[in-house]
């Protein structure tokens, strides 16, 4: 009887000879894309909290941007209900071409640089609860900054509104829209929508929806990151009378990305 012969054991060596194969097999995709993931990376600014890349995308690119971010966070929907959320590229307003660090610090500039007269931001409709700026923001604590960032268009006779559920009831929030001169507004997704569906947020003089999309938290996570955020913020965009207005030439209503 011939003797048996026992396997050798693979050597590390081997082992790490087939792993480099395997790579080179698969045309060095895992690599692509731990490359990928890098680069993406390398748009955040955790120091100053901010997606840099966010800045740099024009109409087309967001436009695709937010349908991605729908779609990965809204896989419990239905494609009739995705597609319903989908915002054309024409009605996002391109502020690429706006250089400075997307910060607190700028967002008046910003704001500025894209009213047809910037005076005008320090002004309001006549009637209360009607503001003609709304800044959308993931949370409280963050629309708490934002509202501080643009006091300047505040004044005697016009304020800023706090549409946000931060240590603010909804009671009271409603209490002071009907009480009150608004230009500039700043909230969260659901309670702009909670609001505006209770008829106390008057959205028939709004001529610009803004977007607080570069700002990051800690955990690397901004308004589009994150399905608590993404959905009430794409639900909030795609209301039907924003849709209407956003490319209707003589009403039309801004869609912007900061």
């Amino acid at each position: 009887m011939a003797p048996t012969q026992t396997a050798k054991p693979v050597s590390l060596a081997s082992k790490a000879k087939s792993k480099k194969r395997a790579r080179e097999d698969d045309g060095g995709s895992r690599k692509r894309r731990k490359s990928a993931f890098e680069d993406e990376d390398l748009d955040l600014d955790l120091e100053a909290g901010l997606n840099k890349k966010i800045g740099l995308l024009d109409s087309m690119l967001l436009a695709d941007h937010l349908a991605q971010k729908t779609r990965r966070f809204g896989s419990d929907l239905k494609p009739v209900e995705l597609s319903a959320l989908d915002i054309s590229p024409n009605a996002i307003k391109d502020s690429s071409s706006f250089s400075e660090p997307r910060n607190l610090e700028n967002l008046p500039k910003f704001l500025e640089a894209h009213a047809k007269n910037p005076k005008s931001l320090g002004d309001a409709p006549k009637e209360n609860g009607s503001p003609h700026t709304i800044i959308v923001t993931g949370a409280g604590l963050r629309a708490a900054e934002v509202v501080r960032a643009v006091r300047k268009f505040q004044s005697k006779n016009v304020t800023v509104g706090k549409l946000f559920a931060k240590h603010i009831k909804i009671e009271d929030t409603k209490k002071f829209l009907e009480s009150h001169r608004t230009g500039v507004a700043v909230g969260t997704p659901v309670r702009l929508s909670d609001l505006a569906e209770s008829g106390v947020l008057k959205l028939d003089k709004l001529e610009r929806l803004v977007v607080d999309a570069s700002h990051i938290d800690q955990k690397k996570r901004g308004i589009m990151d994150m399905k608590e955020t993404m959905i009430p913020l794409a639900r909030w965009l795609s209301r039907s009378e924003f849709k209407e207005k956003y490319t209707d030439p003589e009403q039309s209503l801004q869609l912007l990305f900061y």
